[in-house]
């Protein structure tokens, strides 16, 4: 069973920066598309930029320019890269890892770490 830990959340004021890690268990990693999720209280969860296996990336368009979504297969980590913080980045952010092996298809979540930015 593949375990997600994040952790790099925070409080911080608008304009600040905070960077966020994922820490995956398992031997999938390096097949696996990673994502950052994030939801607000009241909100559904929304898609905040992920990476293919390949490298290519992807970001919602709220964060295009100010967030970096990175990888490192050898630490089995995903990092979410945080500029120019605003307010209503504030959220739980999540860490998702989906692979499709031979027959197999895996989607795992971690449980998250909050970010708040005051104005």
């Amino acid at each position: 069973q593949v375990q997600l830990v994040e952790s790099g959340g925070g409080s911080v004021q608008a304009g600040g920066s905070l960077t966020l890690s994922c820490v995956a268990s398992g031997s999938i990693f390096s097949l696996s598309t990673m994502g950052w999720y994030r939801q607000a209280p009241g909100k559904q969860r929304e898609l905040v930029a992920s990476i293919t296996n390949g490298g290519s990336t992807n970001y919602d368009d709220s964060v295009k320019g100010r967030f970096t979504i990175s990888r490192d297969n050898a630490k089995n980590t995903v990092y979410l890269q945080m500029n120019s913080l605003k307010p209503e980045d504030t959220a739980r952010y999540y860490c998702n890892q989906r692979a499709n092996v031979l027959i197999r298809k895996y989607d795992y979540w971690g449980q998250g770490t909050q970010v708040t930015v005051s104005s």
